[in-house]
């Protein structure tokens, strides 16, 4: 086909006005030139779109056909034109976004709905991964943020302090120490633990045996679990004591205590990460929000 975009707009206004003038009028264009398209139209399209007389302009039945699919062609290509311009500027796209427990069982679920409300129309893609394998992620480009376990320290990658979480002993509820108001860690010393598995819980595991080993101890793990879940499951069944982030309080969890490591003043901060510099707009905006908005309220 030879015809154009130019050749089908003019049709479409010639078929609104069924006058030759008033659509050459429409079209900015004089009124042989209009002609010319029209007739070099019904030369490609291999049928007569319209009857004409020396007194009126007709739609024949395959210029109706022809009018009905070529409007919702300039339809659809104008919509295109939109979401186009719209995806550069950041009002639409969508972002996959990576996060761990601590995220999840924190601030995020508030970050999410606000910025929601901010950009409906910027869909969220939601993954649950750990932080290790979302640094993984982010360096393949599968996701476009991640909220993990500390900073990433990647010349590639900016970070933000999205949030932080003071490190609190989880007990079985019929556990002696329950009865305590605050521990120190180095009352665990002894004690079985349950912790998460190194494949899923690895930056957290490393940040732990750093304060074990401050306290003087390498603790002593019994029972491992992929999940937040699970270790909660195994605390209450008695399996031993678990370390955690202080959102677990933001959590219901029946036959667990929590008490404060009063001798432990590191915490454990959550991270948004993303590669720089930006290219897709929609992370832009996102990380401008972040920052501006959200981080500066």
């Amino acid at each position: 086909m030879r015809f154009d975009l130019r050749h089908v707009r003019c049709f479409v206004l010639l078929a609104e006005e069924l006058h030759f003038s008033r659509a050459a009028q429409r079209a900015h264009m004089t009124q042989p030139a209009m002609s010319r398209l029209i007739r070099d139209l019904e030369a490609d399209v291999g049928v007569p779109l319209l009857v004409r007389t020396t007194r009126s302009v007709e739609l024949t039945e395959a210029g109706k056909a022809f009018l009905a699919d070529g409007r919702a062609a300039l339809d659809r290509l104008e919509r295109a034109v939109t979401n186009a311009r719209r995806t550069a500027s950041g009002e639409v796209g969508v972002l996959r976004i990576g996060y761990m427990d601590f995220a999840i069982n924190g601030r995020l679920p508030e970050f999410l709905s606000a910025f929601s409300r901010y950009r409906p129309e910027i869909r969220l893609e939601l993954s649950f991964i750990p932080t290790l394998k979302q640094q993984e992620a982010l360096l393949a480009e599968r996701i476009d943020i991640g909220f993990m376990i500390g900073t990433f320290d990647e010349p590639s990658m900016a970070s933000y302090t999205f949030d932080d979480n003071r490190y609190v002993a989880l007990l079985p509820i019929t556990h002696p120490l329950s009865n305590v108001r605050t521990l120190r860690l180095a009352d665990l010393a002894d004690q079985p633990f349950v912790l998460g598995s190194g494949e899923n819980w690895g930056a957290f595991r490393n940040a732990f045996f750093s304060i074990t080993h401050r306290a003087g101890f390498t603790p002593r793990i019994v029972q491992e679990a992929s999940s937040s879940e699970g270790i909660f499951g195994l605390v209450a069944a008695g399996a031993g004591v678990s370390v955690y982030a202080s959102c677990v309080r933001n959590l219901q969890r029946r036959g667990i205590v929590i008490r404060d490591l009063d001798d432990v003043s590191e915490k454990l901060f959550t991270c948004a990460a993303w590669a720089t510099p930006v290219r897709a707009p929609a992370v832009t905006v996102f990380t401008d929000f972040l920052l501006h908005v959200w981080g500066g309220a």
